[in-house]
């Protein structure tokens, strides 16, 4: 893209705001020269990077990314074999303990960013070059004591030597032979050695080496001859201190130098990923989203805001190009906003091939295009010599000679500056041409002949910026399909024009404009009450699917609630069931008590009471239904009246009948009214109808008169063997039988071992034993009951 379009359409200014949001130079740097891609894969791969970094600003509080610091030149300096300073050491160590955090926090990272993780899994940890630097350099930049043993040695002997210059110069400051020779009673340094301010009258009473005078030369500066030699000490430690120092910065540097590569590389990649949550930032702030990049080449831009207007002043606009029509040929009056949907587009395409979001809705759509050429703004130069029209025309006239198909072109008051015939002839073969080419343009214009120009050419569409009649105030929206008016007459009367001189100016304009004028107003109008009618269509169907989403959550609840009766039904069933087996087990009791202690008449008599109080709990069982409709049963079409209760099984709801035809029926639901099948219909006992049980799960309890003495369970799992078991053994006790054979096979012996499990835990077994060879062997076993 050339430089002078990214001015134009203010491209610049997106790319501070974006470096504004950086946090370390390099970051800053690559801001500021981010230039828009052609490449269609590395503008998904730039698009991709900033929606990985968004999701992570969305799901995670802090992204580290301090304590990225510029040491590209201290890593030079250190490869060239200089010494680094402790502060040096200091940012080189933040860079090291920035990039180990990096990699750990995307290591940890709980969304899949594969990009992003990727540069920072190339990050290597320098772990023991940070320690050394630890090691060496406090967080204030000055060297350790314990950076080395010598170090820590040197150190300490300083101490120790100016702890006794001290105590000398304390005992020489309390002398009150030399109390009265002292100008002040303090100790001070001049030159790295200690000294004590003595009167100048006194200078050949207090023996020692003069270092300094004071400004108006009554003090002299005197170290006392006593502590010489322990200056000289000090001064030799300290000298000593320094190339120790020196020789650990050294070493130090060594190691540093020995990774620089390593290093260059972290930094690289930690300025890139500051440089992508920049991106993010920017995106967030926008409220932008990821534009969906097509490859059929149009633009379509639903609620596109931009991004240089304030929030609360910039005004949604809806723009497409490049499917049905390549060129858009906007009309309408001055400060309606044509310029500033111009600079949206152009700046749109420019943001999303730089890999940046764009603020619109989503679903917003752009193409990967090649060059875009802006002609926007007065171009008028008196240096030059150009007036406005000759400005326009040079910039179209290098437009021209470079515009390929796929390129955009924005055009702002295409012709104007000249003869207005003359003007929109020469507009009017530019479209032409640049259509032809295969180009896709945007252009502005006030001349009348392009609107009629654009209604009778293929690909070419008017589109304007609507103006309220009623205010005399643009609204900004920009409607595709209709041309706008220059709305002169009413801006100038607003203005303050008088009505005379308007009315004059309708008496003069030709009667063909007025009549196309009057046209456009009626467009703008029918499109007006379309736009507000689109409104409430999009508001009634916001409704209907809310109101569609509570009839789907009521219908899972319903569902929900359905299941939760079912079980609970089920859970009752069996509660019956386990009811109606230990009723079994004491009838069998009773009938064995009887069978040993009574006479045939009175067994019989216990066996027929048995029989009636099973009937009883079989009955009970029967009429429990897990549906709930235990007072339900079918109806032919014949048997079923207007007004009765029925239940609809098919809707599982109860209503009352409204009418019958034929072998349907019309019933009322609630609120709703259904025709539903005859057959679908169960009477319920308020209707007042007989009632019959309905088909349930039966549970069936019989009692025989007499049982087989065997029976045969092979094939059978030991499931199945145990339910059939349980009631032969009951019918076997109640025929009065001792002793029974249950054949059960040799086979795996696994049912076998199944069955002896079975009647070893079972009440009423007195013992087993394998049969006889001549009754089966091992395949058979014999049963004594109790």
């Amino acid at each position: 893209m050339e430089a002078a379009v990214l001015s134009t359409l203010e491209y610049n200014k997106i790319r501070n705001m974006l470096a504004e949001r950086t946090g370390s130079i390099m970051g800053r740097e690559l801001a500021q020269e981010l230039v828009p891609v052609k490449d269609g894969v590395q503008v998904q791969e730039r698009l991709a990077e900033t929606a990985e970094a968004r999701e992570i600003m969305n799901n995670v509080p802090t992204v580290p990314l301090g304590g990225i610091r510029d040491v590209r030149a201290t890593i030079k300096r250190a490869e060239l074999g200089a010494i680094l300073e402790p502060h040096e050491l200091l940012a080189v160590g933040s860079v090291l303990y920035a990039a180990r955090r990096i990699k750990g926090f995307f290591t940890d990272l709980p969304v899949e960013t594969p990009l992003l993780s990727l540069q920072a899994s190339q990050i290597i940890v320098l772990r023991n070059i940070e320690t050394i630097i630890e090691a060496t350099v406090t967080e204030q930049g000055l060297i350790r004591d314990d950076a080395s043993s010598e170090l820590l040695k040197l150190r300490r002997e300083v101490k120790q030597a100016q702890s006794r210059v001290k105590e000398k110069l304390d005992s020489i400051l309390r002398s009150g032979e030399y109390q009265k020779y002292f100008q002040d009673a303090l100790v001070t340094m001049r030159g790295d050695r200690y000294v004590i301010p003595i009167k100048h009258e006194f200078r050949n009473n207090f023996p020692g080496i003069v270092h300094d005078q004071s400004a108006s030369g009554a003090t002299l500066f005197i170290e006392p001859i006593a502590i010489v030699n322990l200056n000289n000490d000090i001064k030799q430690l300290l000298a000593a201190e320094k190339n120790e120092i020196e020789r650990i910065l050294t070493v130090v540097t060594g190691q540093i130098a020995k990774v620089a590569g390593n290093l260059e590389e972290n930094l690289a990649i930690l300025a890139h990923l500051d440089f992508v949550f920049a991106k993010a930032k920017l995106s967030i702030d926008m409220r932008a989203i990821q534009p969906t990049i097509n490859q059929q080449g149009y633009v379509n831009l639903i609620q596109a805001r931009h991004p240089l207007i304030a929030v609360e002043h910039v005004v949604p606009i809806d723009v497409q190009l490049g499917r049905h029509f390549t060129t858009l040929l906007i009309t309408g009056p001055n400060t309606g906003g044509k310029t500033v949907t111009l600079k949206t587009v152009g700046l749109f395409a420019l943001m999303t091939q730089a890999g940046l979001f764009i603020p619109a809705a989503p679903d917003s759509e752009m193409p990967i295009i090649g060059n875009i050429f802006a002609d926007i703004g007065d171009e008028q130069s008196i240096e030059q010599s150009l007036s406005t029209f000759s400005g326009h025309m040079t910039n179209l006239v290098g437009i021209l000679q470079q515009i390929s198909a796929g390129d955009l072109v924005l055009i702002d008051e295409i012709g104007a500056g000249t003869d207005p015939s003359e003007g929109a002839a020469l507009a009017m073969s530019i479209l032409e041409y640049i259509h032809r080419i295969g180009a896709k343009t945007i252009a502005t214009t006030h001349y009348s002949e392009l609107k009629t120009f654009a209604y009778t050419r293929q690909g070419i569409e008017n589109a304007s910026v609507e103006f309220d009649i009623q205010t005399l105030r643009p609204t900004y929206r920009l409607l595709i399909g209709i041309p706008g008016s220059s709305n002169a007459f009413a801006i100038s009367q607003r203005l303050g024009l008088s009505d005379t001189i308007i009315a004059r100016a309708k008496e003069l304009i030709h009667k063909e404009h007025t009549d196309f004028e009057t046209v456009l107003h009626a467009l703008e109008e029918q499109k007006k009450s379309y736009s507000v009618k689109l409104d409430e269509l999009t508001r009634l169907e916001q409704e209907m699917g809310k109101v569609k989403a509570k009839i789907t959550a009521g219908e899972q609840a319903i569902a929900e609630k359905k299941n939760t009766v079912l079980a609970k039904a089920q859970e009752d069933a069996a509660a019956v069931i386990r009811q109606a087996r230990r009723n079994a087990e004491e009838i069998i009791g009773e009938l064995k008590a009887q069978f040993s202690e009574h006479s045939s008449r009175e067994r019989q008599h216990a066996i027929e009471n048995a029989r009636r109080q099973l009937r009883a709990s079989t009955a009970e069982i029967n009429g429990f239904d897990i549906d709930g409709q235990e007072n339900s049963t079918e109806l032919s079409a014949d048997e079923i009246k207007p007004g009765m209760n029925v239940y609809v099984t098919t809707v599982k709801q109860k209503g009352q009948v409204l009418a019958v035809n034929g072998s349907t029926v019309t019933v009322q639901l609630g609120i709703l009214k259904m025709t539903v099948a005859a057959a679908a219909c169960q009477i319920l006992s308020e209707s007042g109808k007989p009632k019959e049980p309905s088909a349930t799960k039966n549970v069936n309890i019989t009692i025989r008169d007499s049982a087989a003495r065997q029976i045969d369970i092979r094939g059978m799992t030991i499931e199945e063997a145990e339910i059939v078991l349980d009631k032969y053994i009951d019918d076997a006790i109640l025929s009065g039988l001792n002793e029974v054979l249950i054949i059960h096979g040799k086979g795996t012996g696994v049912l076998r071992k199944g069955v002896k499990t079975y009647l070893e835990n079972h009440s009423h077994i007195k013992g087993i034993r394998i049969a006889d060879l001549n009754e089966g062997g091992t395949g058979a076993t014999v049963v004594r009951l109790a």
